[in-house]
């Protein structure tokens, strides 16, 4: 009986990106009929979106199913609704563990103009990936004595000593130090920080990598967003519908509907006011630490406002070129540029405006071929990354012609065209997504996920429920763990109405 009036309840979901929409579909499936999806945009997807560009299909947001494996929920849902191609959903391909770091093949530039030899970048590659995968593993062991506290001064510092110890003339150590230079700034896009600096070296192995190769939706990511879509019924998302405060431990006579009086309020910017029973907020971590104080009242508890200032929310942007000739090699896969003047460790520049380029450490190339054309995906994280964002597009497409053409030493080579993501200016994002900073752990993420009002309270329980990737742990920044954290939070849900008849649990970066 109680969970009959359960499916009666009033559910707002703020928020229509993966997890929002895993929320509502999980409980739609589960016989509420009572749920609304308020979404500030005028789309669906959230982090996840797809531009038409010239006929082809670009990621401006998430590009990759990280992990397409049977225990990624991302990837068992693009099978289902039949959106990838054959070869990404073969056993062999699921099979392959990668842990994080796919074996692109390379092309190495040097800032003089010169293509560089593996065989002198590969020695100083080895030592990085080493090091990389040894800063995971200490979130696995009892360190009291960490031997620094962010990853970056980690890697920094074990890079020196061990590149100081080859016999080798100065100019191939410079090149080499520049090779960990160049190395770092992509781990900077991968983990979605200003810098490797600010990368908690005790929490860095906290997030989990799922076997598989990394896949693509050849039709677009937001196909997979049009297909959740398709399996709500009609009318119950609202686009243009920010959200400007949510009132819980509502005593407030506004909170009625239909005679019934409800604990939460949603109130939004056009004056619209939506009682509720449960509330699930599946806001980017960019939005709660720029709103913290003002999109909750009462406010949030001290613990959940310290962790939202623990955790890290940073920007990732992407920048597309596309060419008439490729200048890269046929068998190429990621393109690396070298700065010769970076002698010492460093993955930040000392003058973003003269500056801000030097962070784009290379571009991915965009395959298959007969997909993309002739095209690269440059990647640039940070304050460089945020700076871009505001560059005229004239100004970038300058800035990135002059930077192509001094590396390949082809003083005529212009890219056709030029397109840009603009993640940290996006109003309902404010970035890309979460890492771990120095100082926050594992707990901060589950203070994060805890609903409201917190566990001891006498007030209705599960007002107001926290989801989206910041709430993931160990998924963390990716898609799939956006959605495992949608169906989590509406599980609390179903399971506070029936709690011994759903006990089911699921389980890409962007």
């Amino acid at each position: 009986m109680a969970f009959l009036q359960g499916l009666d309840s009033h559910v707002v979901i703020v928020g229509c990106g993966m997890s929002g929409l895993g929320a509502a579909l999980r409980l739609v499936q589960h016989g509420f009929h009572n749920v609304r999806v308020v979404e500030a945009s005028d789309r669906a997807g959230g982090r996840i979106k797809t531009a038409l560009w010239g006929g082809k299909f670009l990621e401006i947001g998430a590009n990759w199913i990280h992990g397409p494996c049977q225990e990624n929920p991302v990837f068992r849902l693009a099978c289902n609704y039949g959106l990838l191609d054959e070869k990404s959903t073969t056993e062999e391909n699921q099979s392959i563990d990668v842990d994080g770091h796919p074996p692109f093949v390379p092309n190495w530039f040097s800032s003089s103009g010169r293509k560089v030899s593996v065989d002198l970048t590969k020695p100083a590659a080895m030592v990085y990936m080493s090091l990389l995968q040894e800063s995971q593993g200490f979130f696995a062991q009892d360190h009291e004595h960490l031997p620094a506290r962010s990853v970056g001064e980690f890697i920094k510092s074990k890079a020196l000593e061990a590149l100081g110890e080859e016999q080798v003339d100065k100019g191939t150590k410079e090149l080499r130090l520049a090779v960990v230079n160049t190395l770092l700034k992509a781990e900077c896009c991968v983990s979605g920080t200003h810098t490797m600096d600010d990368v908690c070296l005790k929490s860095f192995g906290m997030y989990k990598t799922l076997p598989g190769l990394d896949c693509t939706f050849p039709g677009g990511y937001e196909g997979l967003i049009r297909c959740m879509i398709q399996d709500l019924p009609k009318d119950i998302v609202s686009y243009n519908k920010p959200v400007k405060c949510i009132h819980w431990n509502c005593t407030d006579q506004k909170a009625k509907n239909s005679g019934k009086t409800f604990p939460v309020l949603v109130e939004c910017d056009d004056g619209e006011t939506i009682p509720a029973d449960h509330v699930i907020l599946t806001v980017s971590l960019g939005v709660l630490k720029r709103k913290q104080k003002t999109l909750l009242s009462p406010e949030m508890p001290p613990q959940k406002v310290e962790s939202i200032q623990n955790l890290g929310f940073g920007t990732n942007n992407k920048i597309f070129l596309e060419f008439e000739e490729p200048f890269w090699e046929p068998d190429c896969e990621i393109i690396f540029f070298l700065w010769e003047d970076e002698t010492e460790l460093s993955d930040v520049v000392s003058d973003l405006e003269r500056f801000w380029m030097k962070k784009l450490f290379g571009f991915t190339v965009m395959s298959p071929a007969e997909r993309y054309g002739h095209m690269l995906c440059g990647w640039i994280a940070g304050c460089e990354s945020e700076y871009m964002e505001a560059l005229s597009q004239m100004e970038l497409e300058s800035a990135v012609t002059q930077l192509i053409r001094r590396f390949t030493g082809n003083p005529t080579i212009t890219p056709k065209r030029v397109l840009r993501s603009q993640w940290y200016h996006d109003p309902y994002t404010y970035g890309s997504y979460t890492y771990v900073a120095k100082g926050c752990c594992g707990q901060d993420i589950e203070n994060l996920a805890e609903p409201l009002p917190l566990k001891g309270s006498q007030s209705k329980p599960l007002q107001v429920l926290f989801g989206g990737e910041a709430t993931s742990q160990p998924f963390f920044s990716t898609v799939h763990g956006a959605l495992l954290a949608g169906w989590r939070e509406a599980e609390r849900i179903i399971s506070h109405y029936a709690p011994l008849t759903f006990p089911e649990t699921g389980g890409s970066k962007l």
